[in-house]
């Protein structure tokens, strides 16, 4: 208690001395013989202090950290989403271009499941369905030719058998040379055509549309099959066999067509993709120079002057 009055008093006089206070020099002589004490004391408490800081702190530096991870792959998913959608905008582009050189009126939709419920055939379904106009017996194309037809339809979905389907068969019409014939799907294999002229002069690279059906269902014409990938020899049948690879990936189908409205006169091959030019191949042609002593060397021949 002495101590603690002891104190006060010195305070007190302290406080009123404001700059000529009598403790002054006292206290200068305290802080030269305590400030390396305190600096010490310092340097060793700092580092505990700066860890339980740092301790309290982490929870919130977690916090940050984990809202900046979020944030981060939020951009990544929205810039996925982006190159998706740029990707969607462009087969739909194309879709439209290949629907306006046929004159197909088309309704468009997106693959929102694949298989059937019922069995293990080649179909998807996508999002349109009666309510949109859909029917059965429909054709269904994309940016690149034939994907299907419609099979069964409900209010707002719809099934579609794909062109590489076991049980899948359309007519088919060779482009120029107008031979036809019926292709079948073989599952991942290339679609297999009988062309009913046996002796019907065919090669690899040979082009298909469709042939069309009776009132446009279930096939409009001239819409897109494939190419002539193989041709098996003539052997004496009544129909020749060729196989042709599909212009459309099966596995790989996202937006897609379908064709509510034939075109008035059949397009025939107008939509047909353009043929790929063949890559020239370059020549050399190397020209020999004769050197001056070569032209030293050689013999000289000429009619003796008379």
């Amino acid at each position: 208690m002495l101590l603690v009055a002891i104190a006060f008093a010195l305070i007190t006089v302290d406080i009123r001395g404001g700059e000529n206070s009598p403790v002054d020099g006292a206290r200068q002589a305290a802080a030269t013989v305590f400030g390396p004490v305190q600096s010490g004391m310092s340097a060793v408490v700092n580092p505990v202090g700066n860890a339980i800081s740092a301790v309290r702190d982490s929870g919130e530096r977690h916090d940050r950290l984990a809202a900046l991870e979020k944030e981060n792959a939020a951009l990544k998913a929205e810039l996925g989403s982006d190159d998706r959608n740029r990707s969607r905008l462009n087969q739909l582009d194309r879709m439209l271009k290949l629907a306006g050189r046929g004159q197909y009126g088309i309704k468009g939709a997106q693959v929102i499941a694949i298989g059937a419920a019922q069995g293990f055939s080649w179909t998807v379904t996508i999002d349109v369905g009666a309510n949109d106009g859909i029917r059965r017996d429909m054709t269904v194309l994309n940016a690149d030719g034939l994907v299907g037809r419609v099979t069964t339809v409900g209010p707002d979905t719809a099934t579609v058998l794909l062109a590489n389907d076991p049980d899948f068969t359309v007519g088919t019409r060779m482009e120029g040379s107008d031979e036809l014939g019926f292709a079948s799907g073989q599952g991942d294999r290339p679609l297999r055509v009988q062309l009913l002229n046996a002796k019907a002069d065919v090669k690899k690279g040979d082009r298909l549309v469709t042939f069309g059906s009776q009132a446009d269902r279930p096939f409009v014409p001239g819409v897109p099959v494939g190419v002539v990938s193989r041709v098996d020899p003539s052997g004496g049948d009544l129909t020749r066999t060729v196989y042709v690879t599909p212009y459309v990936s099966f596995t790989k189908l996202d937006i897609v067509g379908v064709v509510v409205r034939a075109p008035k006169k059949d397009p025939r091959d107008e939509v047909l993709p353009p043929k790929p030019r063949p890559t020239p191949t370059p020549t050399v042609t190397v020209t020999v120079t004769p050197s001056a002593d070569a032209s030293a060397d050689a013999p000289v021949t000429g009619r003796p002057q008379q």
